[in-house]
């Protein structure tokens, strides 16, 4: 009995991790229905959340109902003003080395995750089994995420349809009112986000939204480093639907990726599904799965 118990708990030891990082004002929350997914698949997976998010986020009186919009727009962001994609990076390769000693991690980026990951990959190349790019942003030669929507590929971007609030010389972070109740708001957000989800399905999904996101992280040096970041093995989950990061931008990141790494070149996979993912969990899920 003790010396099948310890075979099963070697085997468990030995099973690789997926290790979720979300983007944008989002937090661990959103990979619910996608852990469940791969746990009922009999795989390990935890989701992250980054500093200022989840726990720790900023969500002022002005943001419930009813709303003070004047003041929402020039509240300050005490937890996401100044953070940085190194402290984000820093704070997942800490996850990334205690999840380790478990077994293999394989780190997973949504959207400006993706950035996070990448820098993670420069810090503990030798900690990490895989690195899967959601949508996700994935720079090389392009220097920050700003570039990449001055790129013809990423110009077609939704995302400046979306009315922001404040000013982030003020308030220290890009802030959005997701609970807002003007209907070409909504219009708006589900076109650049999950265009074919059903109304009732984004709204559960926009409830999830954290307001604030750090004004600094779109402008912070995002590149991976061909000697530590390009030696992990990798894979992009191209959305063949989404217009928050258009697919010719997701193509073309991909391509420089490979061309400065061409001996470790992405692994690539393509969903039709929209920037939030599929309404259903169950086919990414089943791609992961393959990695595993």
């Amino acid at each position: 009995m003790g010396a099948h118990a310890g075979r099963e708990e070697g085997a468990t030891r030995k099973q690789p991790t997926f290790l979720l990082v979300h983007g944008a004002n989002s937090n661990a929350y959103a990979f619910a229905p996608l852990i469940a997914a791969l746990t009922l698949e009999g795989h390990r997976a935890l989701a992250v959340d980054l500093p200022g998010h989840g726990v720790q986020a900023n969500f002022p009186p002005s943001y419930q109902a009813p709303q003070d919009l004047a003041a929402f727009a020039t509240a300050p962001s005490p937890v996401l003003s100044g953070t940085s994609l190194e402290d984000n990076a820093r704070h997942v390769a800490g996850v990334v080395r205690r999840v380790a000693r478990q077994g293999p991690v394989i780190l997973v980026g949504h959207s400006m995750g993706g950035a996070t990951i990448t820098r993670v990959g420069n810090q503990v190349p030798d900690a990490i089994a895989r690195l899967v790019y959601v949508s996700a942003f994935c720079c090389v030669r392009i220097r920050t995420i700003l570039d990449c929507f001055l790129l013809p590929e990423g110009r077609a971007t939704l995302l400046p349809t979306i009315p922001s609030v404040g000013d982030p010389e003020r308030t220290g972070v890009l802030r959005n009112n997701w609970r807002s109740a003007d209907p070409d708001f909504a219009v708006k957000a589900k076109a650049a986000f999950a265009a074919d989800y059903s109304d009732v399905a984004f709204r559960n999904a926009l409830n999830a939204f954290e307001p604030d996101e750090s004004a600094s992280l779109i402008r912070d040096d995002a590149r991976g480093h061909p000697t530590t970041w390009g030696r992990i093995p990798r894979s992009y989950l191209r959305f063949t639907l989404d217009r928050s990061i258009p697919l010719a931008l997701q193509d073309r990141m991909i391509k420089e990726a490979d061309a400065t790494t061409p001996g470790n070149r992405f692994d690539v996979h393509s969903l039709p599904a929209p920037h939030l993912g599929p309404a259903d969990p169950a086919p990414l899920a089943a791609v992961l799965a393959g990695l595993a």
